[in-house]
């Protein structure tokens, strides 16, 4: 919950923002106060040299001078893109631990939420806050301060609709598969045991997703898992492939008694809800 006059940080942990968003940044930067919180933007957001806002220090700096100042009380990251596993070897996870700070991104900003979650056992939050200055601003608007002023809980509310199976429970992680294999034999990948599985992506057509969901596989994670959740990928379902996402899965994992479920609530659109990495769930098929 948050509180009127509450500071919120705002930092780019991945491939720095263009110099033609700063508009959309000052954007939401009123859009967060007239919410009635203070936003407070880190030193490195907008690409200086190539698509970096900074060296790997320099981000991990920023973030961690949030997770250390006791008047922020959360931590929104705003970039996206292939570089915000740089910054996981320079951050101080007992700090992090210790702040229980709210850390929110998405897409590349999966290293960080899951590696945030292996390393402190916090929950991080799969949510991009600019979302809130998008074409589906008045439903982001109205979610966002139901859940984080009100006590409501409506961002975080996702219809799914099974694949196979009736029922998925257990603590959840994942997020953009791309991303989330970056951590694949490191000591940031989080124990897939017992788990929940979510994934989605942006981009990639059916040979890609293969690709990935093979990689899984191969390293034994669906035999691990209690259960699979898939978010929106956008590429394959725009572009209406002759072989759809839940099929392919379906195949790849060739686990028929493996729980699997879908929605289209959670990923890259700017209508998508906020999925928690480390929290518990548990979904059950509706029966009509």
């Amino acid at each position: 919950m948050f509180h009127q006059g509450d500071c919120v940080g705002i930092v780019a942990s991945s491939n720095g923002l263009k110099k033609e968003q700063e508009k959309e940044v000052e954007q939401l930067k009123s859009r967060l106060f007239h919410m009635g919180l203070v936003p407070v933007l880190s030193p490195h957001i907008y690409q200086r040299c190539s698509i970096f806002s900074g060296n790997a220090k320099e981000r991990a700096e920023d973030l961690m001078q949030f997770f250390k100042e006791k008047k922020i009380r959360a931590i929104f990251d705003i970039s996206g893109g292939d570089v915000a596993n740089e910054l996981l070897e320079y951050l101080d996870y007992k700090t992090i631990r210790e702040s229980e700070k709210l850390f929110f991104g998405y897409s590349d900003l999966t290293v960080l939420l899951n590696g945030i979650y292996q390393k402190t056992g916090l929950c991080t939050y799969l949510y991009q806050v600019r979302n809130l200055v998008k074409d589906q601003e008045n439903g982001q608007k109205k979610r966002f301060m139901e859940t984080f002023f009100d006590g409501g809980s409506s961002l975080y509310e996702t219809s799914w609709k099974f694949i196979q199976g009736e029922r998925i429970e257990g603590i959840a992680v994942g997020g953009n598969i791309r991303c989330f294999l970056k951590l694949a034999g490191t000591p940031y990948f989080p124990d897939v045991t017992d788990k929940v599985l979510f994934l989605e992506s942006f981009g990639g057509e059916e040979g890609v997703m293969t690709a990935f969901f093979t990689q899984l596989r191969q390293m034994g994670v669906f035999e691990k898992i209690q259960g699979i959740l898939l978010g929106t990928f956008t590429k394959m379902q725009q572009e209406k492939r002759a072989i759809s996402i839940e099929t392919l899965v379906q195949k790849i994992v060739d686990h028929p008694s493996l729980p699997i479920a879908k929605t289209e609530q959670i990923g890259h659109g700017t209508d998508a809800r906020c999925f928690i990495i480390g929290s518990w769930l548990q979904i059950q098929k509706k029966t009509t």
